[in-house]
This record gives C-alpha cells, structure tokens and sequence, in this order.
C-alpha cells in the first residue's frame, strides 16, 4: 500500500483496534496465476505473535481455500471514508480528494480442519456477532447434529500477521484551519462515514 509519511500509522494498538471495528475483510491472494479474493468477517487474537493472528473460516464450496492454505495473502480491512471537496478548504489551487481509514495485514494462511478447533471458532465468532444483540443467538441452544453439519460445510484458518501496514488519511498534509474547515462540513454531512472521518480527524 502506498502509504506517504505524514498518512502513516504505525501504532499496534491502533491498528488491532481498527482490525477489530471493521472486521468485515478483503482476503486476496493467487491461484494459477491469478488473483482471488474472498470477503470474510475476521477474528484477532492480540496475544498469538509479535502481530496477533487473524481467524476466520471459508465456506467448503468456496475454491478459494484450496489454493491459498500455505500460501502468503494480503487482509484488507477498509475503514470509514467521505469525499472532501475544495470547495472546503476556502483556498485556491486545491483538488478533490479522499479521506479514509485502512489496514492491510500480511501472513501465511494455515488451513485448521481439525473439527474440535473449527467448533471453538465457530463459538467465538458467533459469541462475538451476537453479543449487541438483545437475545443472543447460541451455539449451544441449537440441535447437536444441526451444528456439525454447519461446522462441515466451513474450513476454518489462522494467520499469523507477519507485517501490518496502516493509513490514515485525514488532510494531515494541509493547515490546521483548512482541516477545521473539512471537519465542520463533514459533521453537517447525514452519512455516517462522514461524521466518523470527522471524529478521526479531530484526534488526529
């Protein structure tokens, strides 16, 4: 990722935090040649590396998993983005450009079929998506030959991260009153992008 200094994040905290808020990921990586790419919600362990390592599991009819176990793959997490029009900064000879937010991790996909392992990250994952919701929905309340079935059709994985590249890109390359200027009318903005660059940008 093209990542200019004054855009560059390089805080771990940071970063597993971003990881953890838009988990909804890009998985890239090739097969014969060409590029595949999978969207899957994922999982951090903080503590499993000097990185963390990512968990998250491919449908079985999904040919994705078969070509990228072992392989070296790329983890896009894109984060909040909004448009900034010149028309913002109040000064002459500006363009248009794009705010955002984005971490790409890197690391060796280890495939994990083992069929107790898949059941725990089954568990996790769905403790962790249910948990907002006012009547969590539970493995554990579900027939015992529904959720094997469910656990066969998956193939779970782990990736230890092995470099995390992170970008925030928030007009850190221009003054202080035209950033203000960008704020204030992103905060007027009804989208929910909008007004999250703009929280970003104030503690930034």
């Amino acid at each position: 990722m093209y990542v200019p200094p004054h855009f560059a994040n390089n805080n771990l905290d940071e970063l597993h935090a971003a990881i953890e808020r838009y988990s909804f990921a890009l998985i890239v990586s090739s097969a014969g040649g060409q590029l595949v790419a999978s969207h899957l919600p994922l999982l951090l362990d903080h503590q499993d590396g000097h990185c963390g390592a990512l968990w998250g599991h491919f449908a079985r009819a999904n040919p994705h998993w078969q070509s990228a176990g072992g392989q070296e793959v790329l983890v896009v997490f894109s984060g909040p983005h909004a448009y900034v029009s010149p028309q913002w900064y109040q000064a002459e000879r500006v363009v248009p450009t794009w705010n955002y937010v984005a971490v790409h991790a890197y690391g060796r996909l280890e495939l994990v079929e083992e069929a107790t392992q898949t059941l725990a990250l089954l568990d996790r994952m769905v403790r962790h998506y249910e948990a907002a919701q006012p009547t969590p929905w539970s493995l554990a309340n579900q027939p015992a030959d529904f959720v094997e079935r469910m656990a066969h059709q998956i193939v779970a994985f782990r990736i230890p991260i092995e470099r995390l590249e992170g970008k925030w890109k928030l007009n850190q390359n221009h003054p202080q009153e035209r950033r203000e200027r960008v704020v204030a009318a992103l905060e007027q903005s009804e989208g929910a992008d909008e007004k999250e660059i703009a929280r970003l940008m104030r503690g930034s």
